[in-house]
């Protein structure tokens, strides 16, 4: 079964094209946004941009810490940069530059994440981004954005160039299902979206896991139990409001993320909780291993995030709560 199917959600085309159309739009919209690519143009998808508009495209190939320099100048001559990569790169290879140049010099540079996660798959864990949120995590000026869909990218894209300040935005390889049709509601920066109302237990997830999430809730309400679903969209600033109505109307919370367990959202999120309303709490994410290399679905399978492994982890909270 596809992701997303159980709970009926339609296919997309894979995110990073989703990227590259949203920045694309985006460039045609705003004269001030360039972009900056690490020699990665025709995986992350910022290729849209250097065919359209080559007088705005910067390929400073491998050299990381050089292309998030450059960024940062440019960013500093009043253009809106879009920095764009593989998560690990830009934030293994130039981690010293984007905590001087771009964290605490507070510039308003854009930092692309492509291929975030495990979901990279045959390429292998040299590439694969899987602590790249407790990475960015460490730099208090960033706002953090993971998208789940197609419309969420588009909406993040352009949140992130009309915030003014550093913002990493977390891109995949793989293609995630419809959640969000254009008249949902906007995409709000610190704002988490329901999309699913429960009573019993409460799923927080990010970028691939909220269809995972979708997935679970309608298993579990062939068990009769009620899941609430939220995209948990923006990892810094958190959405405090819903985390806190989250735990006091379920009562018990589930987090699902592509990412490790330390230093990623459940981590945050259950130091709000413990501050505003403690509740039994379960977490499903990559535990402290390096992924095999392997079809995006199998290394999702092997190593815990699935559907099934929400369930689980979501009996096993409401149970706790009794």
């Amino acid at each position: 079964m596809q992701l997303g199917e159980r709970a009926g959600l339609k296919p997309a085309k894979r995110m990073r094209e989703i990227f590259g159309d949203a920045l694309l739009e985006l460039c045609r919209q705003n004269p001030k946004v360039v972009v900056l690519d690490g020699d990665l143009s025709n995986s992350t998808m910022s290729i849209y941009v250097r065919e359209a508009f080559p007088e705005r495209f910067f390929n400073l190939g491998i050299a990381e810490s050089n292309l998030v320099c450059v960024g940062a100048g440019l960013a500093a001559c009043d253009f809106i940069p879009f920095i764009v990569s593989f998560s690990s790169f830009l934030l293994c290879n130039a981690y010293d530059q984007l905590r001087l140049a771009v964290s605490q010099s507070n510039i308003n540079a854009k930092i692309v994440g492509s291929h975030g996660g495990i979901t990279l798959g045959k390429d292998g864990a040299t590439q694969m981004g899987p602590e790249d949120l407790a990475l960015v995590g460490g730099f208090p000026t960033f706002v953090i954005l993971v998208p789940s869909d197609p419309i969420s990218m588009h909406r993040a894209v352009q949140a992130a160039a009309e915030h003014v300040g550093p913002v990493f935005l977390r891109s995949s390889r793989v293609a995630m299902p419809h959640i969000y049709s254009d008249d949902d509601p906007p995409f709000e920066i610190g704002k988490a979206n329901v999309v699913r109302e429960g009573s019993d237990v409460t799923i927080i997830a990010c970028g691939i896991m909220v269809a995972t999430a979708m997935d679970a809730a309608a298993m579990l309400a062939e068990e009769g139990i009620h899941a609430r679903v939220v995209d948990m969209h923006t990892i810094r600033p958190m959405d405090r409001e819903a985390i806190g109505a989250a735990a006091r109307e379920t009562g018990a919370i589930v987090t699902a993320e592509e990412h490790f367990l330390h230093g990623g959202m459940g981590s945050n999120i259950a130091r709000l909780v413990a501050e505003i309303h403690p509740v039994p709490m379960r977490f499903v994410g990559l535990a402290d291993v390096y992924v095999d290399s392997a079809e995006p679905e199998e290394l999702l399978d092997k190593y815990g995030l699935t559907a099934r492994d929400i369930v689980s982890a979501a009996r096993e909270a409401i149970a706790a709560k009794r």
